[in-house]
């Protein structure tokens, strides 16, 4: 290769809580000469990075639409509350939205949960980002209600988390234009699905052509069989054929 060529890259957008490291690694020793890029975005502005062709695929948080958009759903998250240490949640194992009520519970605008109605009392303003929300938390202005992973994210000493037992839940795709099914994102999907390296990729194999009169003996058919006597077709042996009556000549 030349240094005027540049190898063909991978670009994936992720979403934040959302830990590529095992599948980019798979995806280095699978196939080193194709650079795979990441670029971390916000969850609402996902599906637009990837509409406008700024990623090939994305890992991102559901729901997407389904009429652009194909997407494999991957794992979903375990919905927790964050909470200062010494807060009485700390006491117990797991907590319902009703064991929140009294509690001022932040709504930040880049919630990822579709909630009917968040818990707990609202606080006096919406935090701009989950990590806003931390801040605050942190300071004892409220509590935070979101994935697991966001949590584990934005980890701090100073605060721990429970989960909330029936609190919407948020799952994570893979998703990609479905019109943009490029080789590149089927060896992705193939390395997410947990595909061998000697995989097809879900592709259909090419099939090779059929030879006329090839021996079939190593597929199981089975091949006409000559009669062991030696006898000419058409003669009578045991278990043969009946031999055909020749038409007599007239003197």
């Amino acid at each position: 290769m030349t240094g005027s060529e540049v190898p063909p890259s991978f670009r994936l957008a992720y979403v934040p809580g959302v830990t590529p490291a095992k599948w980019v690694r798979i995806w280095n020793e699978r196939l080193p000469d194709v650079p795979l890029e990441l670029l971390q975005v916000p969850p609402a502005e996902a599906p637009d990075v990837l509409r406008e062709q700024g990623a090939d695929a994305g890992l991102v948080r559901l729901p997407v639409d389904r009429t652009y958009f194909s997407a494999i759903p991957l794992y979903t998250e375990t919905t927790v509350v964050v909470v200062p240490k010494d807060h009485l949640v700390t006491a117990v194992d797991e907590v319902t939205c009703e064991d929140l009520a009294d509690d001022i519970v932040l709504h930040p605008l880049d919630d990822v949960f579709d909630w009917e109605r968040p818990p707990g009392q609202p606080a006096f303003e919406r935090p701009a980002t989950t990590a806003d929300a931390i801040e605050l938390v942190a300071a004892g202005i409220g509590l935070l209600v979101v994935p697991q992973s966001l949590a584990r994210l934005h980890h701090r000493r100073d605060l721990t988390y429970r989960p909330v037992t029936d609190a919407p839940t948020s799952s994570v795709a893979l998703a990609w234009p479905e019109n943009a099914t490029t080789d590149r994102v089927e060896d992705f999907i193939g390395i997410v699905r947990g595909r061998t390296v000697n995989s097809t990729r879900g592709r259909p194999a090419a099939q090779p052509e059929k030879r006329t009169g090839q021996k079939t003996a190593k597929t199981g058919t089975q091949r006409k069989q000559t009669p062991r006597t030696g006898a000419k077709p058409g003669s009578r042996t045991r278990g043969g054929p009946t031999r055909r009556n020749k038409p007599r000549r007239r003197s």
